[in-house]
This record gives structure tokens, C-alpha cells and sequence, in this order.
């Protein structure tokens, strides 16, 4: 038996490998669901982590800035699948979390337009509808670069990993990534999905590089949160005091002047 701390400071006793998710379960179900990930002795870590020692842990849900971009990082790979689903040449360069949600760059010769931005996204909801297992796996260095071997721009950043690093991959269904998480159970816990914009980004922020395309994006955890989210998008925008300086004329711009 191992004794793990919680939020509180109470000490509960559990089976030795007893999981986050499994702790939060014996909590209650509303927690079970709303769980995103969780911090053992103060590391993040996926709800299906085994615990092995006495140890602190503390649960994490979408309120919490670690759950958020849990959650986030998980609609990106949800986004990359459905992008390897629609269009089969594409490779994956990176996808993170960022404020307020997410993005995934691309490399591939499709030019993505609105159209298509809707198309993914009902997509990822398919995904979402799979419940798809979401499960961590490592590998040794020679069978992970064989594993990616279709896919350059993570050869590239497994040749900037040191030796002996740890060498770890996310897999929901069809889809394969390498990451180091963490990243929810499943799926069908990012129900909700609005991808904003498609844009240029140079593969690692840098001129020299190829032009990657980068497709934005957030999700929530209903409907209802997601929309709430966009009102407050669009009324941010009324008030961009870009647009209302020029409205207002306090401003204005000539093009071969340019800003100021």
C-alpha cells in the first residue's frame, strides 16, 4: 500500500500502481469526468500514470492553467489526425498549446481555406465521437526514428535530444505522435472545437526555414463554453482600438508611409 496526499493535506491509503484517474474516480464521478491530467510531487503527469511510492498528488481540471493546456494539447493531436485523415501527405512539424488554445503547423502542398478548416473540424469531432484511447509508449532511439522515418520534422527534433534522453510518443487510434505530454484518457473528453485561422509560420520561428502552414484553433469542454468563449472573442474585437481609431479617424495609415 502506498499513502498519497491530496488537496487539503488529507492522506488517503491505495494499492500500490493505483492511477490519478483511479484516485479521482474514489473522489467521486463529477471529479473523474472533469480531471485533465495531474501533478505527482509537484510533475505533471498523464491520469493513467501508476503511483509507486507515498507521494503528493494533485488533480487537475480544465479550471487550472496545467489542466487548460493539457486539454489544449490534446485537441492539437486531435487536429493533426484529422489533417493525416484528409490529406495523407501532410507531415506534422509541431502542435502546442498557447493561450487560449492551440495550434499544429504543417507541411504540405494544399493551401487550407476556410472550407477545409470547417471540413477538419468536423473531423475532430468525428474523433472526438470514437473515443479513441489515448496511450504514452517510449521507445530506444533506433526503433523511434524508424517509427518516424516518413516524418522529417520529428527526425529533426529527435536529433537535437540528447543520447540517452527518453524517447516518448502519444497513440489514439490510427495516429502517432512523439510528445512528452501529458495528454487526457481519451478523445471524446475535447468535445468541442473551433479552429480560428490558417496562417504562414517558418518551421521553428526562424526566415531561413521552410514556410510551414499553422492552423489555430481552441476547444472546450461543451458547447456552450466554446460559444461563450467566441462572444468574447468578437467583442474584444469591437473594441480593438486599432479598428476604433480608425473609425473614429483619430488615426490612419498610407500605404507608402506605412504604420504610424
Amino acid at each position: 500500500m502506498i499513502n498519497v496526499e491530496l488537496k487539503g493535506g488529507a492522506v488517503k491509503e491505495f494499492e500500490n500502481g493505483t492511477t490519478p484517474a483511479e484516485i479521482a474516480k474514489s473522489i467521486g464521478a463529477g471529479l473523474y469526468k472533469s480531471v485533465c491530467c495531474a501533478k505527482v510531487d509537484g510533475d505533471l503527469c498523464d491520469l493513467r500514470t501508476p503511483l509507486e511510492k507515498d507521494c503528493k498528488v494533485e488533480l487537475l481540471t480544465f479550471d487550472n492553467v496545467d489542466g487548460q493546456k493539457t486539454f489544449w494539447h490534446t485537441a492539437s493531436h486531435v487536429l493533426a489526425q484529422a489533417v493525416k485523415r484528409l490529406y495523407p501527405n501532410a507531415k506534422c512539424a509541431i502542435g502546442p498549446a498557447v493561450d487560449n488554445g492551440f495550434y499544429y503547423d504543417f507541411d504540405t502542398e494544399h493551401t487550407f481555406t476556410p472550407e477545409d478548416l470547417e471540413a477538419l473540424e468536423k473531423e475532430m469531432k468525428k474523433i472526438a465521437k470514437e473515443n479513441l484511447k489515448i496511450e504514452r509508449f517510449e521507445l530506444p532511439r533506433a526503433e523511434a526514428l524508424e517509427l518516424m522515418k516518413d516524418e522529417p520534422y520529428k527526425v529533426e527534433l529527435f536529433n537535437d535530444l540528447p543520447e540517452d534522453a527518453t524517447i516518448s510518443f502519444y497513440k489514439q487510434g490510427d495516429f502517432v505522435d512523439l510528445c512528452a505530454g501529458p495528454h487526457v484518457n481519451y478523445t471524446s473528453k475535447v468535445k468541442a472545437y473551433k479552429l480560428l485561422s490558417a496562417t504562414g509560420a517558418y518551421w521553428r520561428g526562424n526566415e531561413k526555414n521552410k514556410m510551414l502552414q499553422r492552423i489555430y484553433g481552441t476547444a472546450f469542454l461543451n458547447k456552450a463554453d466554446l460559444e461563450a468563449h467566441l462572444e468574447q472573442l468578437e467583442e474584444a474585437k469591437k473594441r480593438d482600438h486599432n479598428k476604433l481609431g480608425r473609425e473614429l479617424e483619430l488615426f490612419t495609415t498610407v500605404d507608402y508611409i506605412g504604420q504610424g
